[in-house]
């Protein structure tokens, strides 16, 4: 759990990342660094950076959907749109684990 300054100082961040302003270099290391200790942090994060990709996202819409659960890699790179056969679709589906997937919030 964030506790409230935190919590304040990082939807200021996120706030400014979503609306594609600029973020201070000290603010994006604090932000990165809490988004790795902390789920919830990680989350708001990746929710402002679909905004930035998207910033015509609906709301009701299906990327609104999909961004307020927190589904899905915010960077669009690393979307796939086809895939070459059954051994890839397995492979998509595979779990990757992050390092730190034991850890709890």
């Amino acid at each position: 759990m964030l506790s409230h300054n935190y919590r304040l100082r990082l939807q200021f961040i996120c706030d400014r990342i979503s609306k594609g302003e600029e973020v201070q270099l000290e603010d994006m290391i604090w932000a990165e660094k809490l988004a790795k200790a902390n789920k919830s942090a990680l989350s708001m994060m990746n929710q402002a950076r679909r905004k930035a990709h998207n910033p015509d996202m609906a709301e009701g819409g299906l990327d609104d959907f999909m961004n307020t659960l927190d589904l899905g890699d915010p960077d669009p790179a690393n979307h796939r749109t086809t895939f070459s056969g059954p051994d890839d679709i397995a492979q998509w589906f595979s779990q990757e684990k992050t390092d730190d997937w034991r850890q709890r919030d």
